[in-house]
């Protein structure tokens, strides 16, 4: 897998007939290794390693409904009192980050209604929050949980 804009994390890496899988310490199993489930790992560690978020904390693929449709989400991460507080969306590496990206994470957000909302394919990462207008703004720092 290609190196991504993240610092330096090790991840359990296997390999079954010619499929290689990476754990998920969230979901406690080993997932196909694909580009994006490689930024997503990246993603979790950045936040339990150098945010130092609670992995209880953290949501990983779970099926939502929008509209009669079945979705799932990337991660989600809780404050401390267990409301959703950060919705991210993950793309592989060779997906430019488009104003699509950023509708989609808006159109699950109306299901969370997060103040923060992160998107990432593992080279370049955007980060916002809801500003007291209803719009999202870019920041630089993820939220103290």
């Amino acid at each position: 897998m290609v190196s991504l804009n993240f610092p330096l994390y090790i991840f359990r890496l296997s390999k079954l007939d010619q499929t290689e899988f990476i754990f998920d310490p969230i979901r406690k199993k080993n997932i196909v290794l694909t580009p994006e489930e490689w930024v997503r790992q990246h993603v979790i560690a950045f936040l339990v390693q150098t945010q130092k978020y609670p992995m209880s904390l953290i949501a990983v693929e779970r099926m939502i409904t929008f509209n009669q449709l079945k979705k799932r989400f990337d991660v989600l991460v809780y404050n401390k009192s267990g409301k959703p507080e950060i919705l991210i969306e993950c793309k592989a590496p060779e997906v430019k980050l488009s104003s699509e990206t950023l509708f989609q994470i808006a159109t699950y957000n109306m299901i969370f209604k997060v103040p923060y909302l992160f998107v990432s394919n593992g080279m370049k990462h955007l980060l916002f929050q809801l500003n007291e207008e209803g719009k999202y703004i870019s920041i630089e720092q993820f939220p103290v949980i």
